[in-house]
């Protein structure tokens, strides 16, 4: 059977917001997903609030904050984990590690990260639980829609748009606080000597709140984000999204109507068409017109469907999570097959697995120093008056730790003197904390040969061992 995924945005209630030029206004549930979904909240919010301020020893010169972007250096501190400039790749490496998790969870469960853990969903949770604590539900705020502005009804705005504010400014705050040393920066907002780049930041992160979470909503996830879009080519009809199971549900009938039939054995649908699925969907559409782009699998239809046929004594999942394929095989009257372990969630698992694997494996390697050479071009090689010949390079150290190091530099290969110009003979070669030193160098043989030569570096404790290969050429 041929499937088509709906890309209109609703179009019951696309038709009826065009008429009427009302905003999608959800109205509150209770059930399991939701209860599912307020945990969510509580513990990403946490997370996002609480972090900036978790500590972390790193010894002396290096800030102790568990996780900081700290551009002005060009570090990137996450607990145990200190990314430089030069591991980008790691960055990289993530991006990529993250993605294929979402495509994993997208084969087994839909939209469940834009349904549960996405910022965008978890503010706009939030800002709705204000509007319904200051307002009241669905009924009440359509009717403040058109209703006039009161001074109950001022107020309630007024007290809206504030609590509404307070959560953008707290929000901007916070992650301004990833970017710097969070209790020193809360201290300057106590002193009251913030510096106007820091509010100026605070004031784009607080409105882009503000905005999204309070006014665009469930247009972020319908025509702004770009993962609805894909989901015309990774939709898979095996995956557990939220799905009406209509050959249960249908021909939709009154409850009594439908009890009279089902006395004279005739059959009749569950659903009674109460709408209550669509009222209490955030993006607005409705679950029972078949898969659509823009469900972000949130869950909260299931559990407005369940609350009705439990008061109806009719049994609960006429909307829940299963595959499209169950929905194909119950209208055949065939038993479910749930094949959550296939190919294509195993190759994606296991390539999870590897690139977590590649990842940490990279990570363990890197060393926190790194050696270059560059020979000279012009010319490649000078013979001088006592027949010898003599090479030059550029030596570069690059020191990533927060203390200063002293190298000493050696060379093996080829039988040549080697020299450091500009230093005592081959003295040690002081590199800062989170720095570099290019010094030039230079190797003379007596009896030349063209050979390959490892430039290599010690510290002063041992340790740490760099090399770095180039040639010796004649001519």
């Amino acid at each position: 059977m041929a499937l088509t995924i709906e890309i209109d945005h609703a179009k019951t209630r696309r038709l009826a917001a065009a008429t009427t030029g009302q905003p999608v206004v959800p109205q509150a549930v209770k059930g399991r997903i939701r209860r599912i979904k307020w945990v969510v909240l509580l513990l990403t919010l946490s997370i996002y609030y609480i972090t900036p301020f978790l500590r972390w020893d790193r010894g002396p010169n290096a800030p102790d904050q568990a996780v900081l972007l700290d551009f002005a250096h060009g570090r990137l501190y996450f607990f145990f984990v200190e990314i430089w400039p030069q591991d980008l790749y790691l960055v990289t490496g993530l991006l990529v590690l993250a993605s294929t998790i979402l495509i994993l969870t997208n084969a087994l469960a839909g939209r469940l990260w834009c349904g549960l853990a996405c910022p965008q969903t978890v503010w706009t949770d939030l800002f709705l639980l204000v509007e319904r604590l200051i307002e009241g539900d669905r009924r009440q705020r359509l009717k403040n829609l058109d209703a006039p502005l009161g001074v109950k009804r001022v107020m309630q705005i007024v007290a809206k748009h504030s609590a509404w504010l307070l959560i953008s400014f707290a929000t901007g705050g916070t992650l301004i606080f990833y970017f710097t040393d969070a209790p020193e920066l809360l201290r300057s907002f106590a002193r009251g000597d913030v510096s106007a780049n820091a509010l100026g930041w605070i004031a784009v992160f607080a409105g882009t709140t503000y905005g999204l979470a309070g006014f665009a909503r469930e247009q972020v996830c319908t025509f702004m984000c770009p993962w609805p879009r894909l989901q015309g080519a990774i939709w898979d009809p095996e995956a557990f999204t939220v799905n009406y199971r209509d050959y249960r549900g249908e021909q939709r009938m009154s409850a009594k109507k439908a009890a009279e039939l089902r006395l004279q054995g005739k059959p009749a649908g569950d659903c009674v068409d109460c709408n209550l699925c669509v009222t209490v969907c955030p993006i607005g559409i409705d679950i029972r017109e078949g898969p659509n782009f823009a469900c972000i699998n949130c869950g909260l239809c299931v559990d407005a469907c369940d609350s009705v046929m439990s008061k109806l004594g009719r049994p609960r999942g006429l909307i829940d999570y299963e595959s499209w394929d169950n929905i194909e095989r119950g209208r055949r009257a065939e038993p479910p097959v749930n094949r959550l372990v296939r190919p294509k969630t195993v190759g994606l698992t296991v390539a999870c697995l590897v690139l977590t694997a590649a990842i940490v494996f990279s990570f363990m390697a890197r060393t926190d120093a790194a050696l270059s050479v560059q020979h000279d071009r012009d010319p490649l090689a000078v013979r001088l008056s006592d027949g010898s010949v003599r090479n030059a390079y550029t030596v570069k150290l690059l020191n990533k730790s927060s203390v200063a190091r002293t190298y000493a530099l050696s060379v093996s290969g080829v039988d040549a003197k080697i020299a450091i110009v500009g230093n005592d003979g081959l003295a040690p070669i002081e590199v800062p904390a989170d720095g570099s030193e290019a010094v030039r160098v230079t190797l003379t043989a007596m009896s030349p040969r063209e050979a390959d030569v490892v430039f290599t570096a010690r510290d002063e404790t041992g340790t740490t061992i760099l090399s770095a290969k180039d040639r010796f050429v004649e001519r």
